[in-house]
């Protein structure tokens, strides 16, 4: 394990998704704050466990909103996880906004609000397309012992990120739409290659 992340005891977590344990990963990065992941995960952890990597979206995890996907995602994630006959696990990554933070991504709202889609408003406010480091992934990943997972994903940039750390194969997770989600939908489909 990397000297620069700790890691908490493990704990129970009952959920309306099933029982779970869950442990904290907290990552210390030059120069910042340290950084807390949290990673959720069943009882037992099998051969090739069921695994979401799922990046901190308060508004969509919390709130509900329906501009992204990120609620409905995390809520079928858990639903699968909690189902799975190898187990499985969350990791509750902090990185909001794709890596850019609340702050940021509020201003990328606003912009979105007056016609931006995603992309460009991430880039009209300074940022790449998506700012994610998945560094960690290898570090929690390992600490488990685990080899080979099925990545709850549609994302092939996760795909490749986290392929550098385990075997992955994939697996979709694709929620419904809404009105006020369609275009960002599209967006992520045609502009990040996202597999919708």
């Amino acid at each position: 394990m990397d000297s620069r992340v700790r890691i908490s005891n493990r704990a129970k977590l009952p959920t309306k998704f099933g029982v779970f344990w869950i442990q904290s990963f907290q990552e210390h990065k030059e120069g910042g704050l340290p950084v807390d992941h949290l990673v959720v995960f069943t009882q037992e952890l099998l051969e090739v466990p069921l695994v979401r990597v799922h990046s901190e979206c308060l508004t969509g995890d919390v709130f509900g909103s329906q501009k992204c996907d990120c609620g409905g995602e995390l809520e079928m994630a858990m639903r699968q996880i909690g189902a799975h006959e190898q187990g499985g696990m969350l990791i509750y990554l902090r990185q909001e906004g794709r890596g850019i933070g609340l702050f940021n991504k509020i201003n990328a709202y606003a912009l979105q609000d007056q016609g931006y889609d995603t992309i460009e408003a991430n880039r009209a406010i300074g940022f790449k397309d998506d700012e994610r480091d998945y560094a960690i992934v290898g570090d929690i990943l390992k600490h488990y012992g685990i080899a080979k997972i099925q990545l709850l994903t549609n994302n092939p940039q996760k795909i490749a990120a986290i392929g550098a750390y385990v075997e992955v194969e994939r697996s979709s997770i694709i929620v419904e739409s809404n009105c006020h989600n369609k275009e960002y939908l599209e967006t992520k489909k045609n502009k990040m290659g996202h597999l919708l």
